[in-house]
């Protein structure tokens, strides 16, 4: 197993790099998993080689994507690197695991409304910013109440993916539900303060900061978790913001309810904000910082699901135009017609394709033989208009 004074230093070292809890969590996870898989030896006693064996072992044998393998490597050199001070050469001999190729699952506007129509409470309103303000799922949930601006209608997003900040749009209609919800949290908040509690979780060194910040009503959570629970830095007993595993469960309850026929996921709101935003002819440098995104390319994935503009292309069946819907049918027949009787004359074929003419013989884009070209435009074959029809 591993030491605890071990991941108790990577754990001081992760809190000075400002990481998020999530990525402590995971970091000393792999160090555990690795020193398991070597058998309890300590890392400073495993060198290259057995880094490597443990990325390919992933990459082979726990059949891992490309990004959980890449976790687990960043991990691992932050340990050798900025824990032990250990130098890691290059590991040439690991097998990566392949990073496939998906594009992203996008609802459409009606599915997006069916899905959000079957949710009610606050896992609905936390679903409409998903798909309103384009947030990821951990943004939302840990949103306060002075990151909410009704009156110029923002969101901030605070500690987003790699640490940065962000301004996003806040949606007209949501402008009233919030409100309710926050005086919801007020009263809430009266309530846990006269029985002697009101405490939230701040970042970093904030409670040295302001003492009196972890009960001010700006701090509070905008969509609160029902029940407290104990701080073990401070012993004190704080309510945390909604966990993430109640919003996942009632949107995947409200896809099935719906009978939307898509795997539908939290982030499946924000895959469609971005998309439809392009869809509606935003610019896709807009999007980019509405989302977040460092660079443009990672917001070009929407690109690919467009049903229009971007790489939309329009199938050249649509592009066959008809005089009327029935004036192809005519035309066979027609040619049937030559085929089973006599040559018919120049008058006969204009009687029998009157309708034919025109604006047929203009929008025709099909390629025919050329007896029945002169047929349609009622004029007698040639004489070997027989052996030319069989062609």
């Amino acid at each position: 197993m591993a030491s605890p004074r071990l991941l108790d230093v990577m754990t001081e070292r992760l809190a000075l790099r400002h990481a998020s809890p999530h990525t402590v969590a995971a970091y000393t996870q792999w160090v555990r998993r690795y020193i398991r898989f070597h058998r309890g030896r300590h890392p400073r006693h495993l060198g290259e080689h057995d880094l490597t064996a443990f990325l390919t072992h992933l990459a082979i044998d726990r059949h891992v994507a490309a990004s959980t393998q890449n976790q687990a490597l960043a991990a691992l050199l932050f340990l050798y690197r900025e824990v032990l001070d250990i130098t890691v050469g290059w590991l040439d001999t690991m097998v990566r695991a392949k990073r496939p190729a998906r594009v992203p699952t996008v609802l459409s506007r009606d599915e997006a409304r069916r899905v959000l129509e079957v949710m009610d409470g606050a896992p609905r309103l936390v679903a409409q910013v998903l798909y309103g303000a384009g947030l990821r799922l951990s943004e939302a949930c840990s949103l306060r109440i002075k990151d909410v601006d009704l009156d110029r209608r923002e969101l901030v997003v605070r500690q987003g993916k790699g640490g940065r900040d962000r301004l996003t749009m806040l949606p007209e209609s949501l402008l009233e539900p919030l409100r309710r919800q926050m005086e919801r949290v007020r009263a809430l908040h009266r309530r846990d303060m006269a029985a002697g509690r009101g405490h939230v979780m701040l970042p970093t060194a904030m409670v040295r900061k302001s003492p009196t910040a972890a009960r001010d009503m700006r701090w509070q959570w905008v969509f609160p978790a029902s029940r407290f629970d104990r701080d073990p830095s401070t012993s004190l007993w704080v309510r945390h913001h909604v966990h993430q595993t109640v919003i996942q469960r009632a949107v995947a309850a409200a896809a099935r309810t719906a009978a939307v026929n898509k795997r539908v996921g939290c982030h499946t709101f924000r895959h469609s904000f971005a998309t439809h935003l392009l869809e509606a002819g935003y610019d896709i440098r807009t999007v980019q910082e509405l989302l977040g995104h460092r660079d443009v390319k990672t917001t070009m994935i929407y690109t690919h699901v467009l049903n229009r503009g971007g790489r939309g292309v329009r199938s050249p069946l649509d592009a066959l135009e008809w005089s009327t819907p029935g004036s192809a049918a005519r035309v066979m027949t027609g040619v049937s017609a030559g085929l089973s009787g006599g040559a018919p004359s120049g008058d006969a074929a204009r009687g029998s394709f009157a309708d034919a003419t025109g604006a047929t013989r203009a929008r025709l884009t099909t390629p025919v033989s050329l007896t029945s070209r002169r047929l349609i435009e009622g004029r007698a074959p040639n004489a070997n208009w027989r052996n030319d029809l069989k062609r």
